[in-house]
């Protein structure tokens, strides 16, 4: 049974509606505003405990700029491009040859392999904390770039199969046998016929692993010690003082950290209208 359209609700029904979306918008959004709204406070006024009332003053720039010398900002954004692109790209990249095989090639253990896949998606992440730490630091990869991809590719890949795998499996197969007919190899059917038809969960994929890893806090500070190696998340962390909290600097530092992941949504979410055999059908 389908969802009834708005249209041919009841009035009052409709009224209700109407008027509840943009009040829940708004209590949706109010986290943001009023980040946004103390990022732009200056220091006076929230020593002087004006944290909710509109700002008197606006030091937009004055806050901006300092957030980004108090600290350094660049280079922990830096570290977050260097680890986040890395890991977008092989976790993607292994789920969807792997996806591609679990929907594709009936072998024995398919289910079993597809299982441990699923399973490891309900594995806590606070249970490998000490586990991952001290791989690491057997590997002398401790506070280093290179841990935090290695792990955030691991641990995204999973999820990431899950995904292809079902989407893939919703393919029509024809496709596949009518290319392997003409002679086409396996790496041809991959890359030519099922990539252009998972385009739209690629993109959704991409936004999503982006997002995790960009914001990832827990395995920042697990995994770095120090400036070195540490991303933006515990960047904006560290603009919290010993004694005093700037929280203006922490708010404006926050929505710089979370401007590459708004910009990454509006650049791909063309990519969600796709049709899925797109490729298929073309020419």
């Amino acid at each position: 049974m389908y969802p009834l359209p708005i249209d041919k609700w009841r009035p009052v029904s409709r009224r209700f509606y109407k008027f509840s979306l943009p009040v829940a918008l708004g209590i949706w959004l109010l986290p943001m505003i009023a980040v946004l709204v103390t990022s732009i406070r200056s220091t006076e006024e929230l020593t002087e405990g004006n944290y909710w009332g509109w700002p008197k003053h606006f030091a937009l720039l004055a806050n901006y700029r300092e957030a980004l010398t108090a600290s350094p900002m660049l280079h922990y954004f830096w570290n977050s491009v260097l680890i986040t692109v890395p890991s977008v790209i092989g976790a993607i990249a292994l789920a969807a040859m792997a996806g591609f095989a679990l929907a594709t090639y009936k072998f024995r253990g398919n289910a079993l392999l597809f299982g441990i896949f699923v399973a490891g998606n309900f594995v806590p992440v606070q249970v490998l904390m000490i586990p991952v730490r001290q791989l690491t630091l057997g590997l002398g990869l401790y506070n280093t770039v290179e841990a935090l991809i290695l792990f955030h590719i691991a641990f995204q890949t999973g999820f990431c199969t899950l995904f292809l795998r079902n989407f893939i499996k919703q393919l029509p197969f024809e496709l596949v046998e009518a290319a392997r007919i003409e002679g086409a190899g396996e790496w041809t059917v991959f890359f030519r016929i099922v990539l252009p038809l998972v385009r739209p969960a690629l993109a959704a994929l991409g936004i999503l692993v982006f997002t995790f890893v960009w914001n990832d806090y827990f395995w920042a500070l697990c995994l770095t010690q120090g400036d070195d190696a540490a991303p933006i998340t515990v960047g904006v962390a560290a603009l919290r003082g010993q004694w005093t909290t700037a929280w203006n600097l922490v708010s404006a530092g926050s929505l710089l950290a979370a401007l590459p992941s708004v910009a990454m949504f509006f650049a791909m979410q063309k990519h969600f209208i796709a049709g899925l055999t797109f490729g298929a059908t073309k020419g």
